[in-house]
């Protein structure tokens, strides 16, 4: 039942998230530029979703970047734009039976408990249901009208398209001579899983199939109906539901279920969240046993029905600044730092591009907002740019030229964080499998000037990493131990710890004669091809490499 409504909250919740949040330090110029590109994109979508059926943006995101529209209003109310007319082109030709009211949202179990408290014992909870709504009209059993949501009192005639949705009953058996239901028409999903899943572009796979001209019978039977209320039945929830039941909507009854306590809901909402559903869902709904005769609904929340939506999936979040990593074959990785947002039960903060060439192409600079999601459930993705700020402010990355898989074996100015990534790995499990080394350690034997090059750690004595801040002398040993035990590591390890490209089936033998190999050589042994070959010769041809090597063999390690 997720609609571009968009009332934020019951009054109090959203007064109280603005009370707290703090205004951006713009010009007056600054922020009519801000506010005015801003209410441009919420109208285009806006606009896309109405209109075409498409949602550009998740509805969360869109509901976080609508708080902040409001917000940034309010912070500067002589540059503000007009407020958004939200339903300006959601209008539609047929009038609906009874008003679609929308719901207002809850932010957490705290705001629910309260709810409850004023709102009887007769309550119930369903799942929220992720597709776009419906109302249905039925005289003497039989399907007459289907009206899309519209502004709420007129919408799109669905009739035709509704005659070819099986899921959508044309004859309602035992039913009173008028009935208007109204419900969800939502995208078929198999064992979907809310919280593993997410909202996989469920609504907007429906809310497109009913905005095209024709409806396919292939795409008709992918698209489900999940009847939330019966606005013109009994008065009471648990005669509805046998109503319902009775006209052979079993599955939509069932998913209506009455609570007594906050524990009640929560049992619900995780079921629904954790376990196997036929449709998205993204939040649970909770509905009082009675309410008001359906001729005196309005086009707005009721006070008697409201949603507590799931954790976010996706979020807003503004780009602090941009960084980027260097790793140890040279990559370049942008990296956002964000204003953290919330997800799931994740904070997020940091976000990669993924690469160089991509944080090119969308051109993300500081004040940027952002569109981020969960990849697994764990990772923070980037999903898109959500808008851009409208004064671009300077981002310089380093300079590709300058890095690539045989660059930085010494420590040097632009070369920090490849160096870095260069003894991380050396040390690492793909590599020597030093205990007691990571980054950090690695950092302050750099920062002692102890290591300017990738081996001069092997060369360190006991008084020297004792006087490394935060190292000690018991550390200090353990350290010298680590050191010694790589001298014995197999030749094989010690290729794999210096970065040797990957060499198929041949034997690592010893250095003197992979080095001596030409191309055809390289090219002869299983699995290696003319690039690789390529890469294999200039990493042992390489003047710094070799030097390496020259000095592993000074120190007895095996194979040099």
């Amino acid at each position: 039942m997720r609609k571009r409504w968009r009332w934020l909250g019951v009054p109090g919740f959203l007064v109280a998230t603005m009370a707290g949040a703090t205004c951006p330090q713009w010009t007056a110029a600054q922020a009519r530029q801000e506010l005015g590109a801003l209410h441009d994109r919420l109208d285009g979508w806006n606009h896309a979703y109405r209109v075409t059926g498409q949602s550009p943006v998740d509805d969360a995101v869109y509901d976080q970047a609508l708080q902040r529209f409001d917000r940034w209003r309010a912070c500067f109310p002589q540059q503000a734009p007009a407020p958004l007319a939200h339903l300006a082109d959601a209008r539609g030709a047929v009038t609906a039976p009874v008003a679609q009211t929308g719901l207002a949202k809850l932010p957490d179990a705290a705001a629910v408990a309260t709810w409850m408290r004023s709102h009887g014992s007769d309550l119930w909870v369903q799942p929220k249901a992720d597709g776009v709504a419906v109302t249905l009209l039925y005289r003497d059993g039989e399907l007459r009208q289907a009206t899309s949501r519209g502004d709420g009192l007129h919408g799109s005639n669905w009739t035709a398209k509704a005659l070819r949705i099986a899921a959508i009953p044309r004859h309602l058996p035992n039913a009173p001579s008028r009935v208007v239901l109204q419900g969800e028409l939502y995208w078929r999903l198999r064992s979907h899983v809310q919280a593993r899943d997410g909202g996989v572009n469920a609504r907007s796979a429906v809310a497109g199939a009913m905005a095209r001209d024709t409806l396919g019978a292939a795409t008709a039977a992918h698209i489900g109906l999940f009847v939330w209320d019966w606005p013109s039945g009994p008065a009471d929830m648990p005669s509805r539901l046998a109503g319902l039941r009775a006209m052979g909507l079993i599955d939509s009854a069932d998913y209506t279920q009455p609570v007594s306590t906050l524990a009640d809901v929560e049992r619900w909402r995780r079921r629904w969240y954790r376990q196997p559903m036929p449709f998205a869902a993204d939040g649970t709904v909770l509905r009082q046993s009675r309410r008001p005769e359906a001729s005196t609904w309005r086009a707005e929340p009721p006070e008697w029905a409201v949603a507590w939506k799931y954790p976010a999936a996706q979020a807003l979040a503004e780009v602090r600044a941009v960084t980027f990593t260097v790793g140890r074959s040279g990559r370049i990785t942008p990296v956002l730092e964000l204003e953290p947002v919330q997800l799931d039960d994740h904070r997020v903060q940091r976000v990669s591009v993924g690469s160089l060439r991509r944080w090119q192409q969308l051109d993300i600079r500081p004040g940027d907002q952002v569109e981020v999601a969960l990849a697994g459930l764990t990772i923070p993705r980037l999903q898109s740019v959500a808008w851009r700020a409208q004064q671009r402010q300077p981002v310089t990355p380093p300079d590709p030229a300058q890095h690539d898989t045989l660059s930085c074996w010494r420590w040097a100015p632009g070369c920090e964080q490849q160096f870095l990534a260069r003894l991380v790995w050396l040390g690492g499990k793909s590599g020597l499998q030093l205990d007691g080394l990571g980054p950090d350690t690695w950092q302050a034997l750099i920062d002692a000037g102890l290591v300017h090059g990738l081996l001069d750690w092997m060369d360190l004595t006991a008084a020297q990493l004792a006087a490394v801040p935060g190292v000690g002398d018991a550390r200090a040993e353990a350290l010298l131990h680590a050191f010694a035990a790589a001298r014995a590591r197999p030749f094989k390890r010690w290729l794999h710890a210096l970065g040797m490209p990957a060499s198929g089936t041949i034997a690592l033998t010893d250095w003197h004669t992979l080095a001596a190999r030409n191309d055809d050589q390289w090219q002869a042994s299983g699995g290696i091809g003319p690039g690789r070959a390529q890469h294999l010769l200039a990493f042992f041809r390489h003047a710094d490499v070799r030097a390496l090597a020259a000095h592993l063999h000074a120190l007895g390690v095996i194979g040099f």
